[in-house]
């Protein structure tokens, strides 16, 4: 049975806090496991979430800030510790390989692991497997920084009725569904599409067009709210969002699901992120993330 589900390892901007852990988010999807941001400690949050280095098929890192890299070292260390028996990619701003490097290789180790290293230089596509195609959009941060969107492509939900209106049953829906028609019926004749599921995570930026691109027609954003709304001034020198700002993203893009984190340990009330995100006008499911949360993706409409 596939799963897809967003694993929340730590939640914390610049500083770990007493409940909060730096950074670290795990996207399961179909047998895959997609690493975004592994902060300081995300080894241990794995392992308090029942997450293996097994589950990892690629690592994504937004931007090289420690909040969001300094856990590289630990994770790779332990893929190849654990022998992964499958290879692992490795995605990250391309301005910052002499920082990958460090981190690869902080201290010795035997690599027993294929790292694939594949840098983002622009915006475009990553990767494209036959569950996903993985594309990056560069953000407004004081570093580089990129956000990353996952595409499922479209398939077709067959129509009972129809089906059954031109007598087609039995073996010759499957031959109908890999040939493209049966006689004179097609397969758009007794079919509609169905469209692939989309899941982006958008980390430190200011507003910016790829935010709102990344975001466009999502059933589950994760995105960065490191600040309150009185605090925009302050949210915009250092490159991050408010949660109305990271809100309003979510609600101009048609956005199902949305999940807020990054949160500045200034605040101590995580209520006042959904009010503010409620303030401004974002009306679907709303999560305000914690250490060691599971988000299911939304199922198809």
């Amino acid at each position: 049975m596939s799963v897809r589900e967003f694993v929340v390892l730590g939640t914390a901007s610049q500083v770990p806090t007493r409940h909060r852990n730096h950074n670290g988010y795990l996207l399961r999807w179909d047998g895959e496991g997609i690493l975004f941001d592994p902060g300081e400690g995300t080894q241990r949050q794995m392992l308090r979430a029942g997450v293996a280095a097994h589950d990892l098929n690629r690592i994504c890192v937004t931007h090289f800030h420690g909040d969001h890299s300094l856990g590289l070292a630990g994770v790779i260390q332990r893929i190849n510790l654990d022998q992964v028996p499958h290879p692992v990619t490795a995605h990250y701003p391309r301005s910052g390989r002499r920082f990958f490097d460090r981190l690869r290789y902080a201290t010795a180790y035997r690599e027993t692991v294929r790292l694939t290293e594949a840098p983002v230089a622009a915006d475009g596509v990553l990767a494209q497997t036959p569950a996903y195609t993985l594309e990056a959009r560069k953000l407004s941060h004081p570093v580089e920084s990129y956000g990353y969107r996952l595409t499922e492509p479209d398939g077709r939900r067959m129509l009972p009725g129809r089906l059954a209106a031109h007598g087609i049953a039995g073996p010759d829906v499957g031959r109908l569904q890999r040939e493209g028609r049966l006689g004179d019926v097609a397969l758009e004749d007794v079919s509609e599409v169905r469209r692939g599921q989309r899941f982006a995570f958008v980390m430190d930026t200011r507003l910016c067009d790829g935010a709102h691109a990344l975001a466009e027609g999502c059933d589950l954003l994760v995105i960065e709210s490191t600040f309150l709304d009185e605090d925009a001034a302050l949210a915009a020198d250092h490159g991050h969002l408010t949660a109305g700002q990271a809100a309003a993203v979510a609600r101009d893009a048609g956005v199902r699901h949305l999940v807020l984190t990054h949160f500045s340990q200034r605040y101590p009330d995580p209520g006042e992120f959904e009010r503010q995100a409620r303030s401004a006008g974002f009306e679907g499911e709303l999560t305000v993330a914690h250490d060691l949360l599971r988000v299911p993706v939304p199922k198809r409409r």
